[in-house]
């Protein structure tokens, strides 16, 4: 008997994307035994509009972030396997398909999690292609059998939160990353380029930056944690290093008769720093465009490291400041 599988979606705000979303799960070539919609309160029609199709809605009267939306999913399904959906993402038709044959022909495996497609959910403009350009681009960097568990789209074996607990919804960030952790290497883990969803990503300079400052203070509370190799990186060390020292260099202008010479240095520096981004982003929109991708990028980076340093500085000061380190043998129900 083929095993059963339940579609989870957390949701916040989302009447934008998520009939899309549920529209595309119903496309599935493979059927599924279940909907289940999570909305995290909510402040738009986003129930509204989960209301019109055939799933399940749970509703929180406070906002409590992902990891406690896909916990409360988990515990309200049924079925065999979880396919995990973020709201802002609809599955190509094979998506399912693809996934469940992976895991039917390796059978030590227990989560596959797949990439966003090149060709956006709705097309909001230069700052989204920059997003999806390289969003699209570390994950197919990194197919294959991984160490990290990434939940946007992914299908997952029930009995591995029978066995390693629940997401820790003291995170907001990090969270998939962190349960990918406790996997370790009881659970194999791949990554595939033929689950592949559209995603509607961030179209705006100044929300994009803050989303990256405020999710990478995880980065070294999370990492500290890990009890293994450290898993898929979306950022080189190269390029943040050398990101870093753009800016670090300007004052040296003051020495160069006001030319920043090294600063432009190291910005030639970071945009060769990863070759075949480079290669693959001319290759994708051209010349005119890679100039604006490594503009974006730089600024990105430099919001990475920036959220780093300072969530690592507070880890120090508050040891609570970081993924819990008690309390995660909570299991599902069924």
């Amino acid at each position: 008997m083929p095993p059963t599988v339940s579609v989870v979606v957390p949701t916040h705000n989302s009447s934008k994307t998520l009939a899309a979303c549920l529209a595309a799960i119903h496309r599935q070539r493979h059927p599924v035994t279940e909907v289940i919609v999570v909305d995290d309160a909510s402040t738009d029609d986003t129930r509204e509009i989960a209301r019109r199709f055939p799933c399940r809605l749970l509703v929180t009267d406070r906002n409590a972030g992902p990891a406690a939306a896909r916990n409360r999913g988990i515990q309200a399904s049924s079925g065999d396997l979880i396919f995990f959906l973020d709201s802002d993402c609809a599955p190509e038709p094979d998506a399912l398909g693809n996934a469940l044959a992976i895991l039917r022909d390796q059978p030590d495996v227990a989560c596959v999690h797949g990439i966003y497609s090149l060709e956006p959910l709705i097309d909001d403009g230069p700052v989204e292609a920059y997003r999806l350009l390289h969003g699209h681009y570390w994950r197919l960097r990194n197919v294959g059998r991984v160490r990290t568990t990434l939940f946007a789209i992914c299908l997952i074996r029930r009995e591995v939160f029978d066995s390693v607990g629940l997401f820790d919804e003291k995170l907001r960030a990090s969270e998939d990353v962190e349960i990918g952790d406790r996997m370790g290497d009881r659970y194999g883990i791949v990554l595939t380029d033929t689950m592949v969803c559209r995603h509607d990503d961030d179209s705006r300079l100044g929300a994009l930056l803050r989303k990256q400052f405020h999710r990478s203070q995880m980065l070294i509370p999370v990492a500290r944690a890990e009890r293994g190799p450290a898993g898929i990186r979306a950022n080189t060390r190269a390029g943040l290093l050398t990101a870093t020292l753009v800016p670090a260099t300007l004052p040296t202008a003051l020495l160069t008769g006001g030319w920043p010479v090294l600063s432009l240095l190291f910005f030639v520096l970071f945009t060769v720093a990863e070759p075949a981004l480079l290669r693959f982003v001319l290759r994708q929109r051209g010349p005119a465009f890679t100039a604006f991708f490594f503009g974006v990028h730089l600024l990105v980076q430099l919001a990475v490291v920036s959220g780093a340093l300072v969530g690592g500085l507070r880890h120090l000061v508050d040891r609570d400041f970081g993924p819990t380190r008690a309390g995660l043998a909570a299991k599902t129900s069924r």
